[in-house]
């Protein structure tokens, strides 16, 4: 992975939010792997083999009035990509219970320290939708229980999982550097039980899960929502989240639909992270 080559996008965006949400939502959808949030914007990066010069054809926020938005781009390698990556990471804490930081940041006298290396994942806990999903993992009764953490980014949702008792998780991400990335992850956090795989929702069979952790987006979930309740055990919980409030109602009613209770949601900045019971 060392030569990889990114192609850097910096986005100067006015107002702020939700601008930056939606930017960030729909970069997601045409390959875009790890955003940078700063004051003026957006730094996004995608890798060179999946990119194209009109990329971004097409993408809502551009051509709506209601947004100043322009961009710059260049390509960039790795290992320069991970200077400015470490440059805007800082820790977070997670009411007060859960710290997640890299390995250059102290410590705290918290209940759950979590290391995570800032590379390429989604999942740092800075993001609305990990944060959310920090605070229900923070709520769960996880003691042996067994744990699937679907889209997994950097590993962080399993890791806390794991920590909170869960005995045995898996972790999944379609994404190579992902797959990586929390492999490391886990090892890095001393964590035993987590089994790390790459690919998606068809890696499943017929696995049980007594909780199952879904943070990835609209569209996704909604095709795989399926497939989650045929692994969960019966009163499992499903905790979903990489979607806006106003998709709220379509995600549960597919809930609904094959048998699943809503009991609750958080939101953060109109995005949503919500709990339902088997």
């Amino acid at each position: 992975m060392n030569d990889t080559i990114y192609m850097e996008y910096k986005f100067l965006v006015a107002p702020l939010q939700p601008a930056s949400d939606i930017l960030i939502a729909e970069l997601g959808e045409v390959g875009f792997e790890s955003f940078v949030e700063e004051e003026t914007g957006v730094l996004a990066y995608i890798q060179k083999e999946e990119w194209s010069e009109n990329i971004l054809d097409g993408l809502y926020i551009l051509n709506n009035g209601n947004f100043d938005i322009s961009f710059t781009y260049k390509e960039i390698a790795q290992e320069n990509w991970n200077v400015t990556w470490e440059r805007n990471f800082q820790p977070i804490l997670v009411d007060d219970r859960c710290m997640v930081r890299a390995p250059f940041h102290d410590a705290l006298n918290v209940e759950y320290d979590i290391i995570i290396e800032p590379k390429m994942s989604f999942g740092t806990g800075h993001h609305e939708t990990t944060h959310m999903m920090l605070q229900h993992i923070l709520t769960l009764e996880l003691d042996d229980k067994t744990v699937l953490d679907m889209g997994c980014g950097t590993g962080v949702l399993a890791i806390l999982a794991s920590k909170r008792g869960a005995k045995e998780l898996d972790a999944i991400d379609i994404d190579n550097w992902c797959y990586l990335n929390s492999k490391e992850n886990v090892e890095r956090n001393g964590i035993g039980n987590i089994s790390v795989f790459e690919g998606d929702a068809a890696l499943l069979g017929e696995r049980k899960y007594d909780v199952i952790i879904a943070n990835i987006n609209r569209n996704i979930l909604l095709e795989d929502i399926p497939t989650y309740v045929r692994c969960l055990k019966k009163e499992g919980v499903l905790l979903v989240s990489g979607f806006y409030l106003e998709d709220l109602l379509l995600i549960t009613e597919k809930c609904h639909e094959v048998g699943l209770r809503f009991e609750k949601n958080l939101e953060k900045n109109n995005w949503v992270a919500a709990k339902y019971v088997f």
